[in-house]
């Protein structure tokens, strides 16, 4: 039962912290020309 004060403190401060990295991410526009990266892989410049 102990290691649940440390567990739930920390799986909030991890799910903190992943909402805060895609948080960032969007804000930073990463997922801005998700189609136009996917085709310029595929095509052979």
């Amino acid at each position: 039962m102990e290691i649940l004060y440390l567990l739930i403190p920390l799986s909030v401060i991890l799910v903190l912290f992943i909402a805060g990295g895609l948080w960032w991410a969007i804000y930073r526009g990463q997922f801005e020309s998700v189609e136009q990266e996917a085709e310029r892989i595929l095509r052979d410049d």
